[in-house]
């Protein structure tokens, strides 16, 4: 069985957490036996874009193959814009860019199925390769697709949708993304929600570090990136409100992007800075060092088509608050292991967290179920297993 994984999520040296549980997810396939090339196109970065725009410059300095944890990763560029413009034809344009380069992989290893990540623009352009390779290609909708990208413009919407028709499999990460692509395209009967999963050797590894003693004083911590849709500042609201009951507490908040100088600026606002640390983003064993001394997790983020992050944390034994509604309603069972709050209700959220601070055994309990349920049934391995088992079936049929 050799799989060409096609991937514009991926890690590199200049951004460690892209797209790792793509990463994890090949690692897995390949201790199951699976042979496994990696390929993840990166936007062409010519003058002045790669001199002006840090982004930019960063993709012009990633190698054209990369060795990441003894995994072997193809760079090839593909003609892209900044801000996403045309972002409907990036399938298109990224199958012109790789298509020579796919052939050259073909010559050596020739694989017999192409599995790509995202719809658009890694499966429309998977789907091009088929026209020439004539292999099958299984497609993972991460969340992006049917959040974010049908909802740009009509053409993309389209876009999304001819993957959909022509994909020979579609992995939905959550019940609730199989439920959206049902809603907006139908075609229920190729479709199949596999979960994604955690790293057990990584959590033993955190795990087994020594523990530091804490001075009479609550930890909550989040891990994302920074986007509004993250709730970050659903945290910071009700960190506020909880400091008035006299709570000793303290947020760390790991990960970057947009919105970080918007929450920094409302922390300041609310007179936070003592309770507040951004850490900006760390390399992944790194935030899992912080999540496993924390006491508390804390992501009411309201459009999230899985998070790994979740399962990590519930992994480390610890009491994890999500959106209800959201991927991760596929293991948190409210107030078994774990507690899901209402979306964008501040309200709901100081709840969750006052009881947890309020009632620390309960906290302890939930935090050792959680850990129980995500190490038995959410690991890489079964990932894997279930995914290999598409594979197969698509084989069977083609």
């Amino acid at each position: 069985m050799r799989i060409l994984v096609l991937s514009r999520m991926y890690p590199s040296s200049f951004n460690v957490v892209n797209g790792v549980f793509v990463h994890e997810q090949v690692k897995a396939l390949i201790k199951k036996g699976v042979e496994v090339k990696v390929v993840s196109p990166v936007p062409c970065s010519p003058f002045p874009l790669n001199l002006i725009n840090p982004k930019w410059r960063t993709y012009s300095l990633i190698e054209e193959e990369d060795m990441w944890e003894g995994v072997l990763v193809y760079h090839p560029r593909y003609i892209a814009f900044p801000r996403a413009l045309f972002f409907a034809s990036s399938g298109m344009r990224m199958y012109w860019g790789i298509k020579k380069f796919i052939g050259k992989i073909y010559e050596d290893f020739k694989f017999n199925l192409i599995h790509a990540h995202t719809a658009v623009p890694d499966g429309f352009c998977a789907l091009k390769l088929k026209e020439i390779f004539h292999v099958p290609v299984v497609v993972t909708v991460h969340g992006q697709d049917l959040q974010v990208t049908i909802h740009k413009n009509s053409r993309c919407k389209d876009s999304v949708k001819w993957v959909f028709e022509n994909a020979d499999r579609i992995i939905t990460v959550s019940t609730k993304l199989k439920r959206l692509a049902y809603l907006e395209f139908g075609f229920s009967e190729k479709i199949t929600v596999i979960n994604n999963g955690i790293s057990t050797e990584k959590i033993k590894e955190v795990s087994s570090l020594p523990t530091v003693e804490k001075k009479d004083i609550t930890i909550l911590v989040s891990v994302s990136n920074l986007y509004k849709s993250k709730g970050i500042d659903l945290n910071l609201l009700a960190l506020s409100e909880l400091l008035k009951r006299n709570r000793k507490l303290k947020y760390i908040v790991i990960g970057d992007g947009p919105e970080r100088k918007k929450l920094e600026k409302l922390a300041k606002s609310l007179r936070l800075e003592k309770h507040v640390e951004f850490l900006g983003k760390l390399p992944h064993k790194k935030a899992l060092e912080y999540i496993a001394k924390a006491d508390i997790f804390s992501l009411p983020s309201w459009r999230e088509g899985f998070g790994v992050v979740y399962l990590e944390a519930m992994a480390l034994g610890k009491p994890v608050i999500a959106c209800r509604g959201e991927g991760i309603e596929d293991v948190i069972e409210d107030k078994v292991n774990g507690i899901l709050v209402e979306p964008r209700n501040v309200g709901s959220l100081i709840e969750a967290l006052d009881f947890l601070l309020t009632h620390p055994n309960e906290a302890r309990v939930m935090g050792k179920r959680a850990s129980n349920s995500a190490l038995k049934k959410f690991t890489w391995g079964r990932n894997a297993e279930k995914t290999i088992d598409i594979y197969k079936e698509v084989f069977s049929v083609s």
